[in-house]
């Protein structure tokens, strides 16, 4: 499993070059797309976030204390606003609550710590969390979405309807723990489900993986 893990890296890297993923100015900026990017698209994400930035909200202080009402119109763009604007406020409040809204504070938890605690604020599942504390923390550990499967599960290395823990651990047992490679890794992942490893129809014949 290593050997084809590192393979895989390889190829695609080789393939696609570094990926400069996640596009933020800022690690708080991140957090809230990582929550924003709940079920739609980066695109409709970055309608979201520019709206924001437009307003000069895109900051933890003013959002905590922008009306649900007003923050749900203001990420319109990204679908499910009133729900996502109700989980945005609920990160906020732990956020607040526990850290102040520091950065520096936050990222100096320990990591098997802060992920239970992320986990416990609703709306905050594996994913969101993961990428959180990958991608606007540093921290190491593997995020797991729909790319990631269905790339592992059309190369026969996991099983159809494989759990994220289970996916999530392949990919943590078998590769250098480093939020560096984590990073890099999934976000070459994310690019070959975009443009190659497509739900419907796949371009199997120019996939960079074609005879992996």
């Amino acid at each position: 499993m290593k050997r084809k893990l590192n393979r895989i890296f390889q190829r695609l890297y080789s393939a696609f070059g570094q990926q400069h993923w996640w596009p933020a100015e800022s690690a708080f900026e991140v957090m809230v797309g990582a929550i924003l990017t709940q079920n739609t698209s980066w695109a409709n994400v970055e309608k979201a976030l520019a709206a924001l930035k437009e307003k000069k909200l895109l900051g933890a202080g003013k959002l905590y204390k922008l009306a649900p009402r007003k923050l749900a119109f203001l990420i319109k763009s990204a679908g499910y606003y009133n729900i996502k604007a109700a989980r945005l406020k609920n990160f906020l409040k732990f956020f607040f609550d526990n850290y102040a809204a520091s950065i520096k504070t936050i990222a100096a938890v320990d990591l098997a710590v802060l992920r239970k605690q992320l986990l416990e604020v609703n709306g905050i599942g594996q994913e969101t969390a993961d990428s959180i504390l990958l991608y606007a923390l540093d921290k190491p550990i593997f995020v797991v979405d729909a790319y990631t499967k269905r790339i592992l599960f059309r190369h026969g290395l996991i099983k159809e309807g494989a759990d994220y823990s289970s996916v999530q651990d392949i990919f943590m047992r078998n590769l250098k723990v480093d939020a560096k490679l984590f990073n890099e890794y999934h976000a070459l992942l994310v690019k070959l489900g975009k443009d190659y490893c497509r739900k419907q129809d796949p371009k199997c014949e120019a996939c960079p993986l074609d005879g992996q």
